[in-house]
């Protein structure tokens, strides 16, 4: 169950998001750290049963920093104001399709899959697509995974054009002209702190895994 301290901390950052204040309040900053640390070794743990490959990580290893990079951004506020991690076979560093968990108040989501890969990776799942269509195509009406991925792969980011070498009489099109392979759910603040939140997050990686496990299988 994850703890209050967390969302607590994310809605006190989001109104005072400057280092004076985070100075002022590490202590608590560093025990809301400490109880997400905990709740992603326990999410770790409950995909682990069903995804060997993610058993093993560190949660350490998984969770993102606090501090942003505003090296290059018109935004300067020095932090996120979420705690996220990612679950890849190589943590959250990991180049291949994942899951990822992101926590703040009014925003928190599950996530799954690969968000805008490089360009051979890109093209690997798009050959794999193609190759095999039937296959994609029936892990996305799964009515486990249309339960809780009701509009399916996100669309956010999609060509125009077909990509070169595809036509638009191919089947899988539509499929093929997407640049990023996502599905989310979205989760309340009601919610994220129920006694019933690791099992919703466990019952939704369990319905994307088909689609990680497929993505992978280009990529590698």
């Amino acid at each position: 169950m994850l703890n209050q301290t967390v969302p607590a901390f994310l809605k006190a950052l989001h109104s005072n998001n400057n280092k004076t204040w985070f100075d002022n309040n590490r202590a608590h900053y560093e025990t809301a750290k400490s109880d997400f640390r905990d709740f992603i070794a326990g999410i770790i743990a409950g995909i682990g049963k069903f995804d060997n490959s993610i058993a093993a990580l560190e949660a350490k290893n998984c969770i993102f920093r606090i501090n942003r990079d505003v090296r290059f951004s018109k935004d300067k506020r020095p932090y996120k104001n979420n705690m996220a991690g990612y679950f890849n076979k190589a943590g959250k560093k990991g180049n291949g399709a994942g899951y990822y968990l992101h926590i703040e108040p009014g925003a928190s989501f599950i996530a799954g899959g690969i968000w805008m890969p490089e360009p051979l990776v890109l093209s690997n799942i798009r050959q794999e697509i193609d190759y095999n269509y039937k296959e994609f195509k029936k892990l996305l009406g799964n009515s486990a995974f249309k339960k809780h991925f009701p509009k399916g792969l996100e669309s956010s980011n999609v060509l125009m054009r077909p990509p070169k070498g595809y036509d638009t009489e191919n089947p899988a099109i539509e499929l093929i002209k997407l640049k990023s392979f996502i599905v989310s759910k979205t989760f309340t603040d009601k919610e994220i702190i129920s006694k019933d939140f690791e099992k919703e997050i466990f019952n939704a990686c369990k319905a994307m895994k088909p689609l990680i496990d497929f993505l992978n299988r280009a990529i590698d």
